[in-house]
């Protein structure tokens, strides 16, 4: 099958590094990184993982989405934020049979992708992964143990499964542990929750993932967002996510521990817009649907938003 990852930043490029050693053979890498796709287009993508480092080539590039061709799976990759601007820059490539597939952090994005296309046409989920890119060309994936990717459909029909089941082989053929649900939502929650505790702390707190673990107003700040975000994901009918976080705070510290999170690394390194409003933020947003508190999420959103609005106000010791 013919793929785009559009926006192949860190995850993106991760991604595609994974389902091309695993066999795909017509990836299209997308993103405005001009350094980065020459690099890939001219000597290919290394990957790094905890299996070794892996050159991998044969990958087409492109700045936009606009003259590749129509795709037979489009994944999107960008942040949240930039959904509808990317899928009007997509629409040459999405054809009347494409599936796209959002991979995106955070809840709601196949919400927004409906605005696009029809739910039979969509797949949703999550790598369940720290990433980096270091420098143009070379990314690293840091996956989880266990089930560390996983999709399913908005609604399914028989091109949602043929995506899903070729997404699936590849992913597995590369080296991750992934899986198609027929419901995908409980995994999706699980993901979110988990990034939306330490993403947003981290970010606020400015440390790493074992620094906040440590410090026992910093964990009790991830705990107090999972815990809201449990009573939301009941509220709307996904039970068991209070259970699973028990067991999920040190399989993040012990795989994860010494990394900024992606929403810290927009705040510090980067200065630039983050992701809250699908993480903390739409859980404040389901938790007013659905009639349940969600005052830390509220609160912290507000602090991040904040922050992002403010960079260069904001002090710095010369």
């Amino acid at each position: 099958m013919k793929i785009a990852i559009i926006g192949s930043g860190a995850a993106g490029s991760v991604f595609a590094g994974y389902l091309r050693k695993g066999g795909a053979d017509d990836i299209t890498l997308v993103d405005l990184y001009k350094a980065h796709m020459d690099k890939v287009a001219a000597k290919g993508l290394i990957l790094r993982n905890p299996d070794g480092e892996f050159h991998l080539t044969g990958f087409k590039t492109a700045y936009s989405a606009e003259n590749i061709g129509v795709m037979d799976i489009v994944i999107l990759m960008v942040k949240a934020t930039q959904t509808d601007s990317a899928m009007e820059g997509a629409k040459n490539c999405i054809g009347p049979d494409t599936v796209v597939a959002t991979l995106q952090n955070g809840l709601g994005n196949d919400e927004n992708v409906k605005k696009f296309v029809p739910a039979s046409r969509i797949i949703f989920g999550a790598g369940n992964m720290g990433t980096e890119l270091p420098e143009p060309g070379v990314c690293v994936a840091k996956p989880a143990k266990g089930n560390n990717m996983f999709i399913g459909p908005a609604e399914k029909s028989a091109v949602t499964d043929a995506a899903g089941a070729y997404l699936e082989e590849c992913f597995a053929a590369g080296g991750l542990e992934p899986k198609y649900f027929d419901d995908v939502r409980p995994y999706v929650w699980r993901k979110a929750t988990s990034n939306s505790g330490f993403n947003t702390v981290c970010a606020v707190l400015r440390l790493k993932i074992r620094e906040v673990y440590d410090d026992p107003y910093g964990v009790a700040l991830v705990w107090q967002i999972w815990h809201e975000a449990a009573d939301v994901a009941e509220a709307m009918g996904i039970p068991g996510i209070w259970e699973y976080m028990q067991t999920e705070m040190l399989n993040v510290v012990n795989n994860l521990g010494d990394y900024y999170p992606s929403m810290a690394q927009d705040m510090l390194m980067h200065r630039r817009q983050t992701e809250v409003t699908c993480l903390t933020g739409a859980i404040s947003d389901y938790g007013k649907k659905t009639g349940v508190p969600t005052p830390t999420c509220d609160v912290l959103t507000q602090v991040v938003e904040a922050q992002q609005d403010t960079y260069a106000l904001q002090y710095v010791k010369q």
